[in-house]
Formats: C-alpha cells, sequence, structure tokens
C-alpha cells in the first residue's frame, strides 16, 4: 500500500455502484457531479464515516461508551485513512460579520485551541512571556551549580530617571542592608545622590547565598520576598549574568507591557478584550 494514497474499493454505500478510487493524500481534492451521482455518500458516508469510525475505535473502552456505535460503511476495502474531519452542509443567514471560521462553526475550537497552547509574546521586543510560581522559580534556581554563589535581587526600578529618594528610604525602612545601582552593589548606609536627568537600575540585594543541599526553605523565602518588593520580579546574579524571572505575564524588558492569563475572549473579534 503507497502511503500517498486513500484507496478505496468497492464502495456500495446508498447509490454508489461498486466504486474504486484511489484519492492523493495531502492534496486538495474536488469530487464534483450531477445531483444524486454520490458525492455525499463517497466523501461522507463512506470516507469520512470509516475514518471517523476507525479513530472511534483507536480510543479506551471508556471513552467510547459515551460515544456509542458506529457502523461500518458497505465497502470491501479502505487504506491510508486518517482521524477525519467534516464541516457540515448547510444554508446560513448573511451577516456582514461572518467569517469562514464563524459560518464552518470552527471558530470557537481555534479560540478554545489558543488560549489553551498558545505562548505570549511582548507586542514590543517580540520577547516570550512567561509566569512562573514561587515553587517554580525555587525549583529553577536550585538547578544551578552546586556551589554557585548568587544574589536574589528585586529590581524596584528600571531604566527609571530622578533621584529616587523614596526607594531606598522604603528599602531601609523595611530592612534591607544592600541596593545594586548600575551594576555596582551599595550599603543603605550610604547617602546617594542620583541625577535626575539619567535612567538608572536599582535592585534591591534581599539575600546572597550559596547554592548547597538543605537550602529549600531559604531561598523560597528569599524569593517571595524579592518578589514581594518588585511587584512580581525576580534577578538572580550568579556573577556572571543576571537572571530575570517574572511572577506575572510581563514583559521582563519592557516596562508597563503585561497581559492577562490567555482565554477565549482574547481571541474574540466580538469582545472588547479581543
Amino acid at each position: 500500500m503507497s502511503d500517498n494514497f486513500i484507496r478505496v474499493r468497492g464502495a456500495r454505500e446508498h447509490n454508489l455502484k461498486n466504486i474504486n478510487i484511489d484519492i492523493p493524500r495531502d492534496k486538495l481534492v474536488v469530487i464534483t457531479g450531477l445531483s444524486g451521482s454520490g458525492k455525499s455518500s463517497l466523501a461522507f458516508d463512506t470516507i469520512y464515516a470509516e475514518g471517523q469510525r476507525r479513530y472511534v475505535e483507536s480510543l479506551s473502552s471508556y471513552a467510547r461508551q459515551f460515544l456509542g456505535q458506529m457502523e461500518k460503511p458497505d465497502l470491501d476495502l479502505i487504506e491510508g485513512l486518517s482521524p477525519a474531519i467534516s464541516i457540515e452542509q448547510k444554508t446560513t443567514h448573511r451577516n456582514p460579520r461572518s467569517t469562514v471560521g464563524t459560518v464552518t462553526e470552527i471558530y470557537d475550537y481555534l479560540r478554545l485551541l489558543y488560549a489553551r497552547i498558545g505562548k505570549p509574546h511582548c507586542p514590543v521586543c517580540k520577547t516570550l512571556i512567561t509566569s512562573l510560581s514561587v515553587d517554580q522559580i525555587t525549583e529553577r534556581i536550585l538547578l544551578f551549580p552546586v556551589g554557585s554563589k548568587i544574589q536574589i535581587l528585586a529590581p524596584v526600578v528600571r531604566s527609571l530617571k530622578g533621584e529616587h529618594k523614596e526607594i531606598f528610604d522604603k528599602a531601609r525602612k523595611d530592612g534591607f542592608n544592600r541596593v545594586r545601582i548600575n551594576g555596582e552593589i551599595h550599603s543603605l548606609d550610604e547617602e546617594f545622590h542620583l541625577k535626575k536627568n539619567i535612567k538608572s537600575n536599582i535592585e534591591i540585594v534581599v539575600d546572597r547565598l550559596v547554592i548547597k543541599e538543605g537550602l529549600n526553605s531559604r531561598l523560597a523565602d528569599s524569593v517571595e520576598t524579592a518578589l514581594k518588593a518588585s511587584n512580581g520580579l525576580l534577578i538572580v546574579d550568579d556573577g556572571e549574568k543576571d537572571h530575570l524571572y517574572s511572577q506575572k505575564l510581563s514583559c521582563p524588558n519592557c516596562d508597563n507591557v503585561s497581559i492577562p492569563e490567555l482565554s477565549p475572549r482574547l481571541f474574540s473579534f466580538n469582545s472588547p478584550e479581543g
């Protein structure tokens, strides 16, 4: 048997007269003819029906009990079938907002599919946007090599102009001892005089750790503290590079770019959110 064809032999469903036909796979195939010549009997009642029946038979017995028994079409042989989809033929009312998706009723399934398996990207810099829980972030940090010296940082100012005195005052009040300003570590005992018209990056040093066994509890507490201080963002400095983690669906590179959790209404042109 060739994998490039659907082979039908001895098709006798309804008004078909012992039809033999080879239909190429992965091609657009049109079945045409006079009314009553057997187009629907071949396409729907034979090829689709047998493809659907075989697919249902591949399911578990538990799933099959909800689908019922499907009759086998009247034919001798059919080979090369895949699971089949049939779109109903019907007359619809004209609507200027109708699309191929709404007319065929596949639109709602596509919205659900995109909402469940979609991976959002930042509309500005195109970076993949992911959200992680405290436990997930902790697990990822514990994958660093044993003996790695890391700093848990809370990014509270990201490329913003200003003196940011209120940030330093709040950090001192919350009991933190160090900050990183534009890549350099400083003690919060210092007085800072940042220029108003120069953009700065400020991260609070939440904890300094060495990756080892038994670190889970302390690390999780530090991660939670950092996320709370920086509205859901966290940086791990391993001495060579920064690793950024986010608890929300927000872009790690662009300020004020965030999206809600993916849901079907985000893909609906009838919804303000879509």
